[in-house]
């Protein structure tokens, strides 16, 4: 895309992929946690074409950033994307875990962040209810992760069926192509050698800190997603001072690959009443 600029940023301990695209308010896409960066592809042109600036990055240990076995804060390391492109502050796009590193981060440098849009998101310290069959679900992941040898063919295939199709749901419920790209992103994540540090977790965590989320936040949620995700949505929309939260009714997970032009019309809507910003 014209005027992209790719580069790596060095932080403590590690290195990280970042890219930046159009011009505009900055808004920084942060990827889940079963990808990377390349999971927001069908994205970015429409919101540059809507007048953004668009920053996406491989945060630690994913895709092709790395780190050494240390100590690290997500929130730090978001920080420094920002000051590498030169960015006062940004709105911040995160699906999953990289949703809970978005509200963390505006919690901990609120002056930093516009507003939060959470994709799927996690909230650190937040425990749902999971359903039976979820419960069944995440017991067998965790027995396939602690295997004295590690099957990495059914560990990616077991998360494509949960995150991509959505539990319980038929494997062609979704555009195969997307279901391959998560699998070969997925794959990397797990290939032997590869250095995860250890970050460093927001404390107190964010779910007792909500009262401190004060930026506009919407929080999005797809129905066939695990239970708990429903259910951090509305957790945000109850607790932080200016949240709200919407529920779609035919995705699960990866509602930026599902749904790439649903969710940027929902995204620009909503920060539409905060341009411009720095």
């Amino acid at each position: 895309m014209a005027g992209a600029k790719e580069r790596f940023i060095d932080v403590p301990g590690g290195r990280l992929l970042a890219k930046s695209e159009g011009a505009g308010p900055t808004i920084v896409l942060i990827h889940a946690a079963i990808v990377d960066h390349r999971s927001w592809d069908a994205m970015v042109p429409g919101l540059v074409a809507a007048g953004f600036r668009v920053v996406r990055y491989d945060y630690r240990a994913f895709g092709a950033s790395t780190t050494a076995d240390v100590d690290f804060s997500n929130r730090a390391d978001l920080l420094a994307v920002l000051d590498a492109f030169g960015i006062g502050r940004a709105a911040l796009v995160g699906n999953s875990r990289g949703g809970q590193i978005a509200f963390d981060t505006a919690i901990e440098f609120p002056k930093r962040v516009v507003a939060v849009v959470g994709v799927g998101a996690g909230l650190g310290g937040f425990e749902g209810e999971p359903t039976p069959a979820e419960l069944a679900i995440f017991a067998e992941g965790e027995r396939l992760e602690s295997a004295a040898e590690l099957d990495i063919e059914a560990l990616v295939d077991l998360e494509v069926r949960v995150w991509v199709d959505g539990p319980g749901q038929p494997p062609d419920r979704v555009d195969p192509a997307i279901r391959e790209a998560v699998r070969a992103m997925d794959r990397l994540l797990h290939e032997p050698g590869r250095v995860k540090g250890r970050p460093i977790a927001l404390d107190p965590r964010a779910n007792d800190r909500l009262g401190e989320l004060r930026c506009p936040v919407l929080a999005l949620a797809g129905a066939l997603d695990v239970s708990d995700v429903v259910q951090t949505a509305h957790r945000l929309a109850t607790r932080a001072p200016n949240a709200q939260a919407v529920v779609w009714t035919d995705v699960a997970h990866m509602i930026g690959m599902e749904a790439p032009d649903r969710l940027n019309a929902l995204i620009v809507d909503f920060l539409a009443p905060l341009r411009p910003w720095e």
